[in-house]
């Protein structure tokens, strides 16, 4: 029998592999130590300053099947972490089914902020993604999460196509686990644009504010958001919960630029803390 005919080909997978420390020096955020692998990229516009800035990245634009990328962000005492993306996270089809995904572990100091704002993830036909995150809070450190995600390329006609979405969202201040979101949306539960299920909507989104230097901006949110008068399908809507040192927001909106405009009005403040508005030359 030919060697050929008797080979059988690994699926390649590819592993990438980065990090992050920021640290206060000399009374400044300073990125102290920096590194990625392929197909992780991740770019540091401002290394160093009243905050640090970092995005994530890909060398391919997006993750194929195969791509399993992770992240490790730790921050010292007091140091200020802005983190996102270039543009949204691409999920290509996974014809194979092979693994695909991303995983986060950050580490926050007493006193340091970290702000996780990336922009949504977009998972094509045919694509599965798993997405697993985890913030350990000291005393005094505060964390801001966005984590939203859309229904694909919705304007090519391609909406809520993908074979498997998973998401989960782990925060433990001091050791104790204060804060779990998980979420599994997969088609053999039924079809995603049943009216039960997606319905008219295209994005989904969380914003979660926790921790003692957020404490007054999250009751700032919560106190707006139970303000806003209901209306009859609205294209979007939005609602809020106390959480343990903080409050979680969800949004769920037809148009995804939408979405993302309400998330930057309920995060203006955050130009204060980060001494200047990350998303003025983006949005």
């Amino acid at each position: 029998m030919s060697l050929l005919a008797t080979k059988t080909e690994t699926p390649r997978v590819r592993a990438g592999r980065g990090h992050l420390e920021v640290k206060v020096v000399s009374g400044q955020s300073a990125a102290t130590s920096a590194g990625a692998t392929s197909p992780l990229k991740l770019l540091i516009p401002r290394p160093r300053g009243p905050s640090v800035w970092a995005y994530l990245s890909s060398f391919g634009g997006g993750l194929v099947a195969g791509d399993e990328i992770s992240l490790n962000i730790d921050l010292g005492e007091q140091a200020r972490c802005f983190v996102s993306t270039q543009a949204s996270t691409k999920v290509y089809r996974n014809p194979d089914s092979l693994p695909c995904g991303h995983q986060l572990k950050a580490n926050l100091g007493g006193g340091s902020l970290l702000v996780l704002a990336p922009d949504p993830v977009q998972a094509y036909a045919g694509s599965r993604y798993t997405q697993r995150q985890e913030f350990h809070l000291q005393s005094g450190s505060g964390l801001v999460l966005v984590d939203w995600f859309c229904s694909g390329r919705a304007a090519c006609g391609e909406r809520w196509a993908f074979n498997h979405f998973q998401s989960r969202n782990d925060v433990f201040v001091e050791g104790k686990r204060t804060f779990i979101d998980s979420l599994l949306i997969d088609p053999t539960d039924g079809s995603l644009e049943n009216s039960q299920r997606m319905g008219r909507f295209n994005c989904l989104a969380l914003v979660l504010l926790i921790g003692e230097p957020l404490r007054a901006a999250a009751a700032r949110m919560l106190e707006d958001v139970s303000a806003q008068k209901v209306a009859r399908r609205p294209s979007l809507v939005c609602s809020a919960s106390p959480v343990a040192g903080g409050v979680l927001v969800r949004f769920a909106g037809e148009q995804v630029e939408a979405v993302g405009r309400e998330i930057h009005r309920h995060l203006a403040f955050l130009t204060e803390l980060l001494h200047d508005d990350p998303w003025s030359r983006k949005w």
